[in-house]
């Protein structure tokens, strides 16, 4: 029973590692940039989920969407002025624009929101649920109920909807695609606005259960979900899904069984073995489709 319920708290941790994840990998479908930034737009959606709760006042679904609302446009925002002027820029350049705007968010977090920590407003009461022994909270639901939906929603998205099939043929020929009269400056713009928002839903989700934010709090998990999605498979969304699931199960069961100072090793203990075993990640495959 021990096991269940650390499994059921891994894959809680490992719902937020996925949504986090699937932006980077998003990203890196279609323009192949590892956007390093991603980590602190999932910070910025935290604080505007805390904002709409704790100032306006929303509940919990409300203040998700605005959370997501206002990580799409920061990521948008970043892509037009920060990313689309380098594109045909050498890669070294976009990686340290990348770090470059990753350092800025950061800052003026610090700056304008302070350093200190929030505790996050209660959108709803603690509740405990017990299923024969398995303690199961009403916030880790919804944490698993959220990141679920988000995740078959964008697998539709991505897949039976216009923009969605527009996104694979950019992602598999940018330069087919455009001979096919697509427009790839609005696809790579959507996939920014659409991995900020899942990175947003994220934030608010970790708000809420562990009831903490603070402006760097997207360094480490930012870091974390990077590693998830090349573990999955870099460019592929089912793998950044399952990536996320095996870090956060990976993470809780180190804690569990050894040690909480070696939650974040893991992470790169990890990342080393994919690189070293199949760089291409689980279900990455050479010169496949990558989104």
């Amino acid at each position: 029973m021990d096991l269940l319920q650390q499994l059921i708290n891994g894959l809680s941790l490992g719902s937020i590692y996925a949504l986090i994840a699937l932006g980077y990998t998003m990203v890196y479908g279609i323009v192949r940039l590892i956007n390093f930034a991603h980590g602190d737009v999932y910070m910025v959606g935290a604080y505007a989920g805390f904002f709409a709760v704790w100032h306006y006042h929303l509940s919990f679904f409300p203040a998700l969407g605005v959370a997501m609302m206002v990580a799409a446009a920061t990521g948008v925002l970043i892509e037009r002025l920060a990313y689309r002027p380098l594109r045909q820029a050498p890669r070294i350049a976009v990686l340290i624009t990348a770090i470059g705007v990753s350092l800025l968010l950061e800052n003026l977090g610090i700056l304008i929101l302070k350093p200190e920590p929030r505790s996050f407003p209660e959108v709803f009461p603690l509740a405990l649920y017990n299923f024969g022994g398995l303690i199961v909270t009403n916030r880790q639901m919804a944490i698993l109920a959220v990141g679920l939906v988000l995740m078959v929603l964008l697998q539709y998205f991505v897949n039976f909807t216009r923009t969605g099939k527009a996104m694979r043929a950019v992602s598999f020929d940018m330069e087919a695609a455009l001979l096919m009269g697509i427009n790839v400056d609005r696809i790579i713009t959507v996939t920014f606005a659409v991995g900020s928002a899942l990175a947003a839903a994220a934030g608010v989700l970790v708000g809420i259960f562990y009831n903490r934010i603070d402006p760097l709090m997207g360094i480490m998990p930012g870091i974390k979900a990077f590693v998830a999605a090349v573990l999955g498979g870099i460019g592929v969304i089912p793998g950044a899904m399952l990536g996320g699931l095996v870090m956060g199960v990976a993470e809780v069961m180190v804690v569990a069984l050894f040690s909480s100072t070696w939650k974040d090793a893991v992470a790169f203990a990890i990342l080393i073995f994919i690189l070293l075993v199949k760089p291409t990640g689980l279900l990455g495959r050479p010169g496949g489709e990558k989104v």
